[in-house]
């Protein structure tokens, strides 16, 4: 099922990367969720002051946490995802958009769907990406917590340290000028993982947005088309 879904948004994320992708002009709001973190596993800490992180991009692995998320909450019967694979296997015909979208619905039809259902599922699946969003902001706030927070704490005391040596007698010079590199090389430290965690997150929200942008535009379609 997962490479299936794969076959469905991963080809489109490729597509996308290529060519930017306007925004669908109706928005779905993201339902609240609470749950553990899913999407975050494996993230470095981050720490003090960085250069801003390059804008996100697509990640595989992301995109696949994500499909699996949905491919967990799939719907019994014929749903949004059945139909999208409709769509899929009209994309080489010569036909607009309108006929693709009238046709996988007559598809659907037989199958006993209804406009209003697949727009239902759709939406289903835009609150299972939003619950993994979600998911990821929370453990992303615990990485940050759990390493940057120590880091700084430990550059903090180490200053402490320096100022009061400062006043002892030169023996303790050296002493002082090893603490100074050690606290460089943390700031270095958290630096550069901030910048890692800053990174991850925006591929992540890149590879959710391309995800919601696709299934927002389809919404979109089938409320256009599906009458």
């Amino acid at each position: 099922m997962l490479k299936n879904l794969k076959s469905l948004f991963i080809v489109e994320e490729e597509a996308a990367a290529r060519q930017p992708a306007k925004g669908p002009e109706k928005t779905t709001p993201k339902p609240a969720a609470t749950a553990a973190p899913s999407a975050a596993g494996g993230m470095s800490g981050m720490g003090g002051a960085s250069s801003p992180a390059a804008p996100g991009k697509v990640n595989a692995k992301f995109s696949e946490i994500l499909l699996s998320a949905m491919e967990k909450a799939n719907i019994d019967g014929f749903d949004y995802l059945e139909f999208k694979r409709s769509l899929q296997s009209l994309e080489k015909m010569p036909m607009d958009e309108s006929t693709r979208f009238q046709s996988a619905f007559a598809m659907a039809q037989s199958m006993g769907a209804t406009p209003q259902h697949l727009i239902t599922t759709a939406n289903h699946y835009l609150s299972v990406l939003a619950k993994e969003e979600k998911q990821f902001e929370e453990a992303l706030a615990n990485q940050q917590d759990k390493n940057i927070a120590a880091k700084q704490e430990t550059a903090r005391q180490l200053e402490q340290a320096i100022k009061a040596k400062e006043d002892q007698i030169k023996g303790l010079q050296q002493e002082i000028q090893t603490n100074l590199k050690q606290m460089e090389g943390i700031a270095n430290e958290v630096a550069e993982a901030r910048q890692k965690l800053e990174t991850t997150k925006s591929d992540f929200l890149a590879s959710y947005e391309n995800l919601v942008m696709q299934i927002r535009r389809d919404v979109d379609s089938m409320e256009k088309y599906l009458k």
